[in-house]
């Protein structure tokens, strides 16, 4: 795989902020780089600093959150309420849904404070216990983070362990 100037430039951009939540929380830098390009698409969209597609919950500070749109594959199709606004469904050919949404996503001061959030995380919710186990390994991590439901894609973890190579190949 050849490294592209935005993937170049991104990983120069954002390796200090990956290392030192490494660092910090022992979760591996390369898999922080490769879903925070996953998840900002090399960092072209990423507003209010939020690169790694956190969702707001229901307690957090309005100053502190953003609506955006955003696509979620469910297994059954949302209900009035399950979002704040349902753009679009499509079923899919395996029996699930395809969802246009807007959903509540936390923006942030700075790309520093969006990736140490990102870091703590996965200590604040139980889901991710297992997968802290090998979160020095950021392919095997991935892996838990997808089976432990980080994300509504099926492919997610197939997906963000390709960034993870790109980027890896070039360290």
């Amino acid at each position: 795989m050849i490294m592209r100037l935005i993937e170049r430039e991104f990983v120069a951009k954002y390796k200090d902020f990956a290392l030192e939540t490494e660092q910090k929380t022992g979760i591996s830098h390369l898999f922080t780089l490769g879903q925070a390009s996953l998840e900002s698409g090399w960092g072209l969209h990423a507003p209010n600093n939020m690169f790694f597609g956190i969702k707001a919950d229901r307690n957090c500070q309005e100053e502190l959150r953003q609506l955006l749109v955003t696509t979620e594959v469910l297994s059954v199709p949302p209900r009035m309420g399950d979002f704040p606004e349902i753009i679009s469904v499509r079923r899919r050919g395996d029996g699930k849904y395809n969802c246009t949404v807007k959903d509540w996503f936390r923006k942030y001061k700075s790309a520093e404070e969006c990736f140490t959030d990102h870091a703590m995380f996965f200590f604040r919710y139980k889901r991710y216990a297992q997968a802290l186990l090998v979160r020095d390994d950021p392919y095997k991590f991935a892996d838990a983070i997808a089976a432990a439901g980080y994300a509504t894609d099926p492919h997610y973890a197939e997906v963000l362990k390709k960034r993870i190579a790109i980027i890896d190949e070039k360290q």
